[in-house]
């Protein structure tokens, strides 16, 4: 497809192949008026990540897994109706696709470094603790009467 506001970068220089989308246009139900019932706006960008060449093989597998409950037979599908327009909701898709395609390829956060609670710290609870019950105490030992 041509005159699209440029490739749709994923991450890095790694950007959406042109070639590999597959898109398919239906009427919208959104807003429209007249206009709404005569023209295709609704977008569906489909890409099918389990054949795809432009991943690095580690980025597909990441995102075959991540992307899992979303994919069928491979492929993953996008749809924009938000737009009046079909130029809009096609760039509206496309954008979506590479945001996910981004956050499913991204790697894995390091892993938390549990931490030890200071010495210090754990006696002065300890401490506020035995205070707090002294003082408790201390008004229930008193005979009132």
């Amino acid at each position: 497809m041509y005159g699209m506001s440029g490739p749709h970068l994923i991450r890095g220089s790694v950007s959406l192949p042109e070639a590999e989308l597959m898109w398919r246009f239906s009427r919208s139900s959104g807003p429209g008026g007249q206009h709404v019932n005569t023209s295709d706006s609704q977008v569906e960008l489909r890409f099918d990540l389990a054949r795809t060449e432009a991943l690095p093989e580690m980025w597909k597998r990441r995102a075959l897994e991540r992307l899992a409950s979303r994919l069928v037979d491979g492929v993953i599908s996008v749809r924009a109706s938000e737009h009046r327009s079909q130029w809009r909701n096609r760039e509206a898709a496309a954008v979506r696709l590479a945001a996910l395609l981004a956050e499913a390829t991204a790697p894995p956060p390091r892993p938390r470094r549990p931490t030890r609670v200071p010495r210090g710290i754990n006696e002065r609870r300890l401490r506020e603790k035995k205070q707090r019950s002294e003082t408790k105490r201390g008004r229930s030992a008193k005979d009132w009467g």
